[in-house]
């Protein structure tokens, strides 16, 4: 296969969104109860204070008038009048391999991309690129920056795939078999280059080796369904128990083991401790996230006063995500048949469509604007 005429991801996957972008840190965080109380503790505040917990920007004020998230059960009230019970924390992607919650609170985010929260339900797939890493999948709304957000799919209920008009059909036509969606995305994870071209194939073997390959990276990064657990005594264990508020974390690469302090995990393969996405490590970023010390005073202050079992179960989860993620191996593709781009515009398929590049209209109800008003979309 020759990569010089490699389709761009731009053009196959045509609509892409910039991640949300929070403008504070204290709505999002590791642990969904501390943000209920962080919430509790803004609304109790008043006048002056309660402007300096909101950390405001020119974006979000007390004073902002802002809509309701797609979805959401937050007030539209301005924030200087906001009061009673904090909204359910959702599941976001804080970074790679790392999920926490997120307050999903218009008035709480300088830039929430309402469009991505259209779309967010179970089937959806949102695709992240990662400068020079190749790319992220995750189910949970991305706030992955910098980069670009590409879901799976325009519509929510898995309608209308984000994918160039036509583009399924001739690679069915190509490889003689069928082609859904989700292949198509299996098979950019397990091919994408650098640059974020796509070579295609029109090798049957070779598209079913890839797909299959990238099925299980996607499984493994989305975490859906069965937890991922490695092999029999390869499987990661608290060897030695976590104190109750690590501080550093290192690697013992003879023991092959994770040390918090004085608490041991172990075994962690060495690659799990060098799995890096943009140039940094990703248990060193897990960890930081963790055990940073927020400024006293800030909302950020109030977190969990010890490290909660449930960090420690994520952990040991994303320690096997890591290592069976490691194990995969790059496709050997240079000599097959390939379905370049060259081919895909003398068929039509490129370029999409500009409206192919804009959202989709997907309301089929009304979304309730600032101060309790509908806005019509």
């Amino acid at each position: 296969m020759t990569h010089d005429d490699a389709p761009p991801l731009a053009d196959l996957m045509p609509w892409s969104v910039a991640p949300p972008r929070l403008g504070r840190g204290w709505p999002a965080g590791p642990d969904a109860a501390s943000l209920k109380a962080r919430w509790d503790a803004f609304v109790k505040a008043e006048g002056p204070d309660r402007e300096a917990l909101l950390e405001p920007t020119r974006s979000r004020t007390l004073h902002s008038a802002v809509g309701r998230l797609p979805g959401g059960r937050a007030g539209t009230e301005k924030l200087v009048r906001a009061s009673g019970p904090c909204p359910e924390p959702v599941r976001v992607l804080h970074a790679p391999f790392d999920e926490q919650w997120l307050i999903p609170d218009h008035r709480l985010i300088d830039a929430a991309r309402p469009e991505l929260w259209r779309v967010a339900d179970e089937q959806q797939v949102f695709v992240l690129e990662t400068p020079e890493s190749g790319l992220l999948a995750t189910s949970a709304l991305p706030l992955v920056r910098p980069g670009r957000v590409r879901p799976l799919y325009r519509r929510p209920c898995g309608e209308e795939p984000n994918l160039a008009p036509g583009l399924v059909e001739h690679l069915r036509d190509r490889l003689g078999g069928p082609v859904e969606p989700l292949d198509l995305l299996a098979w950019t994870l397990a091919a994408v280059r650098p640059d974020l071209t796509v070579p295609l194939t029109a090798d049957p073997e070779l598209w079913a080796r890839g797909v299959e390959s990238g099925r299980r990276a996607l499984w493994l990064m989305r975490r859906d369904g069965d937890r991922p657990k490695l092999p029999g005594g390869r499987r990661p264990y608290v060897r030695a128990p976590l104190p109750a508020r690590p501080l550093t974390l290192d690697y013992d690469r003879d023991g092959e083991a994770l040390l918090l302090d004085g608490g041991r995990i172990s075994p962690v393969p060495p690659q799990v401790w060098e799995y890096e996405v943009a140039g940094v490590r990703v248990l060193e970023q897990w960890f930081t996230a963790r055990v940073t010390e927020p400024e006293p005073g800030t909302l950020a202050a109030i977190r969990p006063r010890a490290w909660p079992q449930a960090w420690t179960s994520e952990l040991l989860e994303l320690i096997a995500v890591l290592a069976l993620l490691a194990e995969l191996r790059p496709l050997d593709a240079e000599s097959a048949p390939a379905v370049t781009a060259t081919d895909l515009r003398r068929a039509g398929v490129l370029p999409p469509p500009e409206p192919t590049r804009r959202p989709a209209s997907v309301l089929d109800h009304h979304e309730e604007g600032p101060e309790g008003q509908f806005a019509l979309i």
